[in-house]
């Protein structure tokens, strides 16, 4: 008889977003009238950057030539492409990134997951509480935990509290981990770290032989000049941490889907047997048996966000959301409510007022409001008694989300 993955049944009801899903879902049964705006979900809403459109459709016509047609293509990425990456995103930045370890993929979520085939069961894992719920249940997935407690922790995990004492910001942890979840501009928070925060980590992975995952997912809406964008900025990064980048919130490929993950050559981790064994041909290898590769039109379509018109047009997208962002923060803060991130991220992270529950606050705000957020518990136990509210939607529906909710707590 067939027998299923058992380490499954150790997830909670559902993944956060499905549950919102089915919330809203009934709410808008019941209510068929009620105009819902959504800013829950970080998916985008306004359209692909015209440079990157109009390389699609020159790529989807060559496609219909003999002459230039594309099948399989290489599954690392085009070299077109990787060296466009490597220039532009690192080598500009005065990181020493080549193109040839840089993997294109179908999105940054995959590969924080699909990272963990490269590594043993028997490492010691942290990630930060609150956080992208990817990360843990991936690894509930592959059987690198134990079960939940009542307030959804995980056996086996380390937990990291990100919380306003310590600006929601992750301290080095006094015991010995193994691999390290961090994502700055963070997912849910909106935190940023400095580079002297990333090099505490960076030291503190090197002394311990430590990896660290960064997902700069949202790097691109780091607008102070002093933070830095990438961990490779930080001296000793190559030695322990593996990148990972999306087109997603940058360029609006959430539906299109591209993304990429830097892993530098140098950098090893153990075998059973104590010798030292690069990550990179191990990456390689898994990416080249469960991986066909990103098409051909997409890729064309990431390269042109590297033109000069792409980059002018991502600047505008990018522009657009935060101002979205920076009308949440004043809104939310101007009717009494605390407010954090925002300012370089588009996630701003709400306390809940009248120690109501990050659920409770949901249900309120769907149903006196017609508007939907994110609770903060779904990311973790620490994020209990916050919301998140994503900038990801339209103007006009920002600021009508923001009259709906000042006018209900303010009155």
């Amino acid at each position: 008889m067939a027998t299923i993955n058992d380490n499954y049944l150790k997830l909670k009801a559902g993944y956060l977003f499905p549950e919102i899903g089915r919330r809203v879902n009934a709410f808008a049964q019941a209510n068929p009238d009620a105009k819902i705006i959504k800013l829950g979900i970080g998916d985008v809403t306004e359209p692909l950057p015209e440079a990157c459109r109009t390389a699609m459709i020159k790529a989807v016509e060559e496609m219909g030539d003999r002459a230039s047609f594309k099948g399989y293509g290489p599954e690392q990425g085009y070299t077109w492409l990787l060296e466009k990456i490597a220039a532009q995103d690192f080598q500009a930045r005065g990181c020493e990134v080549d193109a040839s370890e840089i993997f294109t993929s179908d999105g940054s979520k995959c590969d924080t997951g699909n990272i963990l085939d490269i590594f043993g069961n028997n490492n010691i894992i942290a990630v930060t509480d609150p956080v992208y719920p990817v990360y843990v249940d991936t690894n509930v997935m592959a059987g690198n935990t134990g079960s939940a407690n009542d307030k959804g922790e995980f056996e086996g995990l380390v937990y990291l509290p990100i919380t306003a004492q310590n600006n929601f910001t992750a301290e080095i942890p006094s015991q010995k981990v193994d691999l390290i979840y961090l994502c700055f501009p963070n997912n849910p928070t909106g935190a940023v770290a400095t580079k002297e925060h990333l090099k505490a980590w960076v030291d503190y992975a090197r002394a311990n032989g430590s990896i660290i995952f960064f997902d700069a997912a949202y790097e691109a809406y780091i607008t102070d000049a002093e933070l830095p964008h990438s961990i490779y900025e930080i001296e000793g990064a190559r030695e322990c941490a593996i990148e990972f980048r999306s087109f997603s919130k940058n360029a609006g490929f959430t539906g299109t889907r591209c993304a990429f993950t830097v892993v530098p050559k140098n950098l090893t981790a153990k075998a059973a047997d104590g010798s030292d064994v690069e990550l990179w041909k191990l990456w390689n290898r898994r990416q080249s048996t469960k991986f066909n590769g990103v098409s051909y039109i997409v890729q064309r379509g990431a390269e042109a966000v590297y033109s000069q018109e792409g980059q002018a047009q991502i600047k505008e997208l990018i522009s657009f959301y935060l101002e979205n962002a920076k009308i949440i923060r004043e809104k939310l803060t101007a009717a009494g409510l605390a407010v954090y991130g925002g300012v370089n991220a588009p996630y701003v992270w709400v306390q809940t007022p009248n120690s109501l529950s990050s659920w409770d606050f949901f249900d309120k705000l769907l149903h006196t409001c017609n508007v939907v957020g994110t609770p903060g518990s779904g990311f973790g136990a620490a994020g209990e008694g916050y919301f998140r509210i994503s900038a990801f939607n339209s103007r006009e529906n920002v600021e009508e989300a923001m009259k709906r909710i000042t006018d209900r707590f303010t009155s």
